[in-house]
């Protein structure tokens, strides 16, 4: 019986650099393969040779073999890759933002992947567009397909993609962290809906993932990377409950540990808004009149101390990195926002540009949020030219090197540009940047979603060093629960603009009061979902 997927003795090079050494490993139909490492293993690039996706000739294949279906795609032609490519094969990549054109609307962008391949008619291509929204859990959003991608929250975003990677009903899924900006409860409905399309359609899943709560639960196999090499392979059961390998052994006992120390109830409040609300029009109409309005944050009230790590949680959309914004000024917001007990709404741009340097934000998506024209040392040490001009080069230069290798980045990167990364290392030079100027508050908005678990654990020690260190202030957007309660003193949960519940970390996740609040825990600790999508424990 021929396999769906066989990939033989893979290597890939950049240049004269490999960086996948010989990798074999294949895929049945209706199984779900795992493929797991830490960022840089070469996972992503592995997978990008399936589909013959690298940049040509700068990566080449000094040895390998893929086939599917018994077909070999190694060197196939660009006509041959076309027929497969989004109709047989498709995949979703890690950062949902950078997949998508800002210029289209996303129901443009859903259809075109169904009218690129069948001549159906604009009916059919609008029905299954509104069945595709429904399926990935966007049914409420069918009204603004013809909004644009950066009007969506990052989960929203990621569900986009995969509605447009199913779009035609692939034989084989590549998922590359599908789940990375995805909020538990949503991450455990498209888990169940993946498994339902394979269970429907024969689909087989090759899911790329460092989460590995997610491939104990849905993979049948699971291969471990570490340095472009496989070292260890079989059924996932087997891998977990018996690792062979030293490397293995590591990634089962990395997750983040421990608490945070508590804080001093009595601080000096370094940020606190009242009634604080922002409002996106909706307009319709030839004069394009306001006929409603998206309440992104709807009257939220919040007070954070020095040293304190107040954590935000809840769905996409919820307005939780919005929130983020406007406590920043970085999104027009009315209400009250005081910074150290400056109104900084009521101030003129150019007053708030000196504050800059003592409240800073880490953005979900690293690599939008990098300038592909500067290597990594001249975005890392940019603030430092900005609001500390006394400093020589070599001192900044210093500086840099200096913070690179806090975040567990090599000085030598410091000459590297942004794409030369993973994603999981992009989102730490986003730290870095950040941390530089040490700031006395910083928004970490989804800082450890593109993270594999070893490295999570460190950023959440890192955070919490610096925190001890500096008195630092964090307010920290996540959707992962369990890196919420290793670094947060207090939490507040969101629901369409407005806070559900607020309390310690210990009283909200252990005593939570709000049904809402009760399903995000079962869903993030539990993850098991019946028929509909609803979360049970």
């Amino acid at each position: 019986m021929t396999k769906l997927l066989e990939v033989k003795n893979l290597s890939v090079a950049f240049g004269e650099t490999q960086v996948v050494h010989g990798v074999s490993f294949n895929i049945e139909r209706g199984e779900t393969v795992a493929l797991v490492g830490e960022s840089g293993s070469g996972k992503s690039v592995s997978a990008l040779s399936i589909m013959q996706l690298l940049p040509y000739p700068l990566a080449n294949h000094p040895t390998g073999s893929v086939l599917f279906k018994g077909q070999e795609l190694m060197g196939a032609s660009d006509a041959q890759l076309r027929d497969i490519r989004g109709v047989d094969i498709s995949m979703v990549f890690q950062e949902p933002l950078t997949s998508l054109n800002p210029l289209q609307p996303i129901g443009n962008q859903i259809a075109e992947i169904i009218t690129t391949h069948y001549n159906h008619s604009k009916a059919e291509v609008k029905a299954r567009v509104e069945e595709l929204m429904e399926v990935v859990g966007l049914g409420a959003q069918i009204s603004r397909l013809k909004n644009y991608p950066h009007e969506f929250s990052g989960g929203q975003q990621q569900r986009i993609v995969i509605a447009m990677a199913l779009a035609n009903e692939p034989d084989l899924l590549i998922a590359d962290e599908p789940t990375t900006a995805v909020d538990v409860t949503i991450q455990a409905q498209i888990l169940k809906l993946l498994a339902d399309l394979q269970k429907k359609m024969g689909l087989g899943i090759l899911f790329i993932t460092h989460d590995l709560g997610i491939v104990k639960r849905i993979a049948d196999r699971a291969y471990v990377m570490h340095d472009g090499k496989l070292v260890e392979q079989g059924l996932t059961a087997d891998v977990f409950e018996n690792p062979q390998h030293d490397y293995t052994k590591k990634l089962l006992a990395s997750e983040p540990k421990g608490r945070v120390e508590p804080a001093d109830a009595n601080g000096e409040t370094i940020m606190q808004a009242e009634g604080l609300k922002v409002w996106f029009p909706i307009k319709k109409g030839v004069i394009r009149r306001v006929v409603d309005h998206v309440k992104a944050v709807d009257g939220i009230d919040l007070v954070v101390k020095k040293g304190h790590t107040l954590g935000i949680v809840g769905e996409s959309g919820s307005g939780k990195s919005t929130l983020a914004r406007a406590l920043l000024r970085l999104e027009k917001a009315t209400g009250s926002v005081a910074f150290k007990g400056q109104d900084i709404l009521s101030l003129k741009a150019k007053d708030v540009r000196p504050l800059r340097a003592d409240m800073q934000i880490v953005f979900q998506d690293p690599f939008g949020s990098l300038s592909p024209r500067m290597s990594v040392g001249e975005i890392v040490g940019e603030g430092l030219e900005v609001h500390s001009p006394d400093l020589s080069p070599e001192q900044r230069h210093v500086k840099v090197l200096a913070v690179l290798d806090e975040v567990g980045l090599k000085s030598h990167m410091a000459d590297r540009y942004p794409h030369e990364f993973s994603g999981g290392q992009r989102q730490r030079i986003s730290i870095a940047r950040a941390l530089i100027l040490q700031p006395d508050f910083i928004v970490l908005d989804e800082p450890t979603s593109a993270l594999d678990v070893s490295v999570q654990a460190q950023i959440v020690d890192l955070l919490r060093d610096l925190q001890k260190k500096y008195g630092l202030t964090y307010v920290f957007i996540s959707h992962d629960l369990k890196v919420v309660r290793a670094l947060a003193h207090d939490v507040m949960v969101m629901q369409a603009g407005r806070v559900v519940e607020q309390g310690s970390v210990d009283q909200v996740f252990d005593h939570p009061a709000q049904p809402y609040t009760q399903a995000l825990m079962n869903a993030a600790f539990n993850l098991t979902a019946d028929e509909s999508g609803v979360v049970n424990v």
